[in-house]
């Protein structure tokens, strides 16, 4: 049985896509721990061109997709052409362009909502009952896919943590190097960036929600499956 997970990607960079480091330790910890893996983008424009060297947004247009190809080396597929049947899981890495791109927390605050394209690919797959992993500032979609009282943490950001709760999740002070779980709906969730402040910080809490959704999706190893055969 070969492991297939998807990564849902919002673009490439911090600001106006997809966090790289979260990205690039997801797909590394999905690797060392035997999954396959298969980067999922919408085909549609980014909300904005962020210059990352000058700290500022620039003029210009670019496509969620095709700079979500630079972070899977081209191993990515739109995102609504996408089947639920065809993946185990699904992990979604955040940064400020996830809150854009995903959903538009970073534009509308206390109103924000996921775009429709999103909320109808991870509302399919948390009906099948599949895991899934929420990474950084994109826990804050679980409150519109998951039923109320679904348990999630960005960390212990007050105000966002306030919004989150607001829309009917419950929210748990998490560290940098520690995950949450809600083992009721198999859903896993990390600060990440959210807290920081180093690479090497947020690679421990990466790793702990990969290896959880795995245990998730596959309650038994491939040896232990060979073996019961």
């Amino acid at each position: 049985m070969m492991k297939k997970i998807a990564v849902v990607l919002a673009g490439c960079g911090q600001m106006d896509g997809s966090e790289i480091h979260e990205a690039t330790l997801t797909l590394l910890a999905l690797a060392q721990n035997g999954a396959s893996y298969e980067g999922l983008a919408p085909n549609r424009d980014q909300y904005e061109v962020f210059n990352h060297y000058a700290q500022k947004p620039e003029a210009g247009t670019r496509n969620i997709l095709v700079e979500a190809a630079r972070i899977m080396r081209g191993n990515v597929k739109v995102l609504d052409q996408a089947k639920v049947e065809d993946y185990d899981a699904v992990i979604f890495p955040g940064g400020n362009g996830a809150a854009k791109n995903l959903f538009d927390l970073a534009i509308r605050g206390q109103d924000y909502k996921v775009e429709p394209d999103i909320l109808k690919f991870a509302k399919a797959f948390q009906a099948t009952g599949k895991p899934m992993g929420f990474i950084c500032i994109s826990p804050m979609m679980i409150p519109f896919i998951y039923p109320a009282g679904a348990k999630m943490t960005i960390g212990n950001d007050s105000a966002t943590a306030k919004m989150a709760k607001a829309h009917g999740a419950i929210h748990v002070n998490c560290p940098v190097d520690d995950i949450v779980v809600d083992a009721r709906y198999k859903l896993v969730s990390t600060p990440a960036y959210m807290l920081g402040p180093t690479i090497a910080d947020v690679q421990k809490g990466i790793e702990k929600l990969v290896k959880k959704v795995l245990e998730f999706a596959y309650p038994l190893s491939l040896v232990e499956e060979v073996e019961l055969l």
